[in-house]
C-alpha cells in the first residue's frame, strides 16, 4: 500500500519553511529507497495556519512539522508505518 504524503506550501507554511520540510522527505525517501512506498505531494491550504510547524497530512491524519524536526519526524512517523 502506498502511504500518502502531503505537505502545505500555501502562505503561512511557506514562511514556516515548507520548503526545507519538501526538501528533507525528498532526500529521505531517496536515500531509504521508499519510492514505491511513499507518495510525496505538495498541497495547498490544509486549514491548519494557526499551529506552530508546517502542515503535514500522511493518509489522513496532519502533523506539524518545523524544518529542524523533519528528519527525526520523516524517522519516527513515516518509515515506521512503512
Amino acid at each position: 500500500m502506498v502511504m500518502k504524503v502531503s505537505i502545505c506550501v500555501g502562505s503561512a507554511c511557506h514562511l514556516k519553511g515548507s520548503y526545507a520540510v519538501v526538501s528533507v522527505f525528498k532526500k529521505m525517501i531517496e536515500n531509504e529507497n521508499l519510492g514505491d512506498t511513499v507518495e510525496l505531494n505538495a498541497s495547498f491550504c490544509l486549514g491548519q495556519c494557526s499551529n506552530d510547524g508546517v502542515s503535514v497530512k500522511i493518509n489522513d491524519e496532519i502533523f506539524f512539522v518545523k524544518p529542524e524536526d523533519a528528519e527525526n519526524f520523516f524517522k519516527n512517523e513515516i518509515m515506521k508505518r512503512d
